[in-house]
């Protein structure tokens, strides 16, 4: 592990770009050798929602990039610890069972617990 303190993200409103660009933080933090989470907050947690897309994927794929679903499996497998707000989930309607196994439910208090006491903190 570096000697880079862990990057956690709070994503607060239900925007693809603004998961498409944590998951691409989170996944760059990791590739530089260190621990990255993202916790989806509140609105954000329908962002989750199976099928998970964004209207921009299309246009992403066209400039050989990965859909959101491809870029949140690729976060997942580099190890991107990634959790959602129990009560967004119920705000959202979803059903817990239908989130990919890796995907954490959680709440604020132990989000920020689990990242440490030296985590650099960033929200989009």
């Amino acid at each position: 592990m570096s000697a880079r303190p862990p990057l956690a993200l709070v994503l607060v409103s239900p925007d693809p770009t603004r998961l498409r660009a944590a998951l691409a933080l989170a996944r760059a933090e990791v590739a530089l050798g260190s621990a990255a989470r993202i916790f989806l907050q509140g609105e954000a947690a329908a962002l989750l929602r199976p099928p998970i897309r964004a209207p921009q994927d299309a246009a992403w794929q066209a400039a050989g990039e990965p859909t959101l679903a491809d870029l949140l499996d690729a976060a997942l497998d580099d190890g991107v610890t990634i959790s959602l707000c129990q009560s967004g989930l119920a705000m959202a309607g979803m059903d817990a069972r239908d989130l990919d196994s890796r995907i954490a439910l959680t709440g604020p208090v132990a989000f920020l617990a689990a990242a440490g006491p030296d985590i650099r903190l960033l929200s989009l």
